[in-house]
């Protein structure tokens, strides 16, 4: 069987390319990274080097111009700025709407797009690391089960039911990942999580935040801040 990965070379889609190469063997699995018009490429370096280091084909996308019309605070031409706060604290100001650093449908996008290329591919199965952490409080809509199930539904009718979608973290915490990934062996140190493109890790927006917490409660320090 070949596998598709979404890999955009942070921690959770790192963790997911890692299950894959260990169940099937890297010549079967390809990693598929998105350029969607962020404000850095530090993930798709990151992405490259992760490929390089699991020895998968890598293929990369651009897609940027579906979120011209956004002003979502992730993209260069943004007049937002990126919070520097945790995803609960922000989500307490929006009322229940996603936070400000939800790009629209982005995972609906890259799963359809991705959809396509698997099936190009010969491969019956696609890999994204969504996890609870992000859709919890609605902050991210399209890392939840819900949306999972629904998306892979349509996705394996529309692939002829040749295709489904797998998001073995969906149902999991941040933390959760990372203890994964540490017994895998994931090599940490080639990621990037941070919205921000600096030489290192801003270590006070969203993600930042959230990934520090993940290796604290696993007893480790996040090799980045080393």
């Amino acid at each position: 069987m070949k596998v598709l990965v979404l890999s955009s070379g942070g921690v959770d889609s790192t963790t997911a390319l890692a299950m894959a190469v260990n169940k099937y063997g890297n010549e079967n699995v390809v990693a598929l990274s998105v350029f969607y018009g962020q404000k850095h490429d530090k993930e798709i370096q990151a992405a490259d080097k992760v490929a390089e280091y699991y020895g998968t084909e890598h293929i990369k996308m651009d897609l940027s111009t579906v979120f011209d019309y956004s002003n979502c605070s992730l993209l260069s031409h943004s007049d937002k700025t990126i919070p520097k706060e945790s995803y609960a604290q922000q989500i307490s100001k929006t009322g229940g709407a996603p936070v400000s650093t939800y790009v629209p449908f982005r995972n609906g996008l890259f799963l359809s797009a991705a959809a396509s290329i698997a099936l190009s591919k010969g491969c019956s199965e696609i890999y994204y690391g969504a996890h609870a952490d992000d859709s919890a409080g609605n902050a991210y809509p399209d890392c939840s089960s819900v949306f999972n199930e629904a998306i892979n539904k349509a996705i394996y009718e529309g692939s002829g039911r040749q295709l489904t979608i797998k998001a073995p973290f969906v149902n999991m915490n941040k933390a959760d990942v990372v203890k994964i990934g540490l017994e895998l062996g994931v090599p940490y140190e080639l990621t990037w999580s941070c919205y921000e493109g600096n030489d290192k890790p801003c270590g006070m927006c969203g993600t930042c935040l959230d990934r520090r917490a993940a290796f604290e409660l696993n007893g480790v320090k996040d090799p980045l801040e080393e």
